[in-house]
């Protein structure tokens, strides 16, 4: 892998991450556009442990609250502070989880075809669309519950097919659960940290296991450049979220269904 292909995923994955667009559809698809070399595992650990840091570090404040109530809260049998929020992330982890863990050699091997990522692109595209016009859209993160966090939960466990969109998922089962804009993005976001390290670990595993060279310059190249436009994609998107909605995603993926379509199949 030469620096500008490192240079350019590593930007792809950091801008992509955390907008509802779908990180893993680019990364399958703007190589097959530009006939590149599979970036492989290694380098697909690097990006993940870049956006992994960038959103730990843009919620520092958020994660060492939520982890020390947690914590807490388990040695006193009891909820304190953020505790229960601290619950509702595990809960919200362990349906992707389950299904990373059950399906992976599926989602790897058969869900990657140009056809799937068309089809999820659009749906789900189309399916954030509605839920962003849906009404009544008030709640907090003082109001969620179990419930909330597990129908989350399942909606992240989808995401593993290509095209999906993890955080554009978890958004919209958080609009048609009425929370607000601002809830659904944060909650979502912070789901993010656990699967995103399982993620990470699975894939270091897999490293260790192959015994593969890992080219340095690529894995170093990719990752400090996913985690600087990660942390500015999050800042952006959160700052502009009411002004601009999430029409603008919606008619990207649209458009972007229509390239797939056109050049693809």
């Amino acid at each position: 892998m030469d620096f500008l292909q490192a240079l350019y995923l590593g930007i792809l994955q950091g801008l992509t991450e955390f907008l509802p667009i779908s990180s893993s559809a680019h990364l399958i698809l703007v190589p097959a556009f530009f006939d590149w070399v599979d970036q492989g595992v290694a380098f697909d650990l690097a990006v993940h442990v870049g956006t992994l840091l960038a959103v730990v570090t843009y919620f520092r404040k958020d994660v060492s609250g939520i982890a020390r109530d947690g914590l807490i809260s388990m040695g006193q049998r009891r909820v304190v502070g953020q505790g229960a929020l601290a619950l509702y992330l595990v809960i919200g982890t362990i349906p992707a989880g389950l299904a990373g863990l059950a399906l992976l050699d599926v989602i790897d091997n058969e869900l990657r075809a140009a056809e799937i990522i068309f089809a999820t692109t659009l749906f789900f595209g189309l399916l954030l669309g509605v839920a962003d016009w849906m009404p009544k859209r008030r709640r907090t993160m003082d109001s969620l519950n179990w419930k909330d966090a597990l129908l989350v939960g399942i909606a992240q466990a989808i995401a593993l097919v290509p095209g999906t969109s993890r955080s554009g998922i978890t958004i919209t089962a958080g609009l048609f659960l009425g929370m607000s804009r601002e809830t659904a993005s944060r909650f979502s976001f912070l789901l993010a940290i656990p699967i995103t390290a399982l993620a990470s670990a699975v894939k270091l595993l897999e490293v260790a296991a192959a015994d593969m060279a890992v080219d340095w310059s690529a894995f170093l190249v990719g990752g400090v450049v996913s985690f600087l436009v990660a942390i500015t994609a999050i800042h952006f998107f959160l700052k502009w979220l009411n002004k601009v909605g999430m029409w603008p995603y919606v008619i990207y993926r649209v458009i972007l269904a229509g390239v797939i379509f056109a050049v693809l199949m």
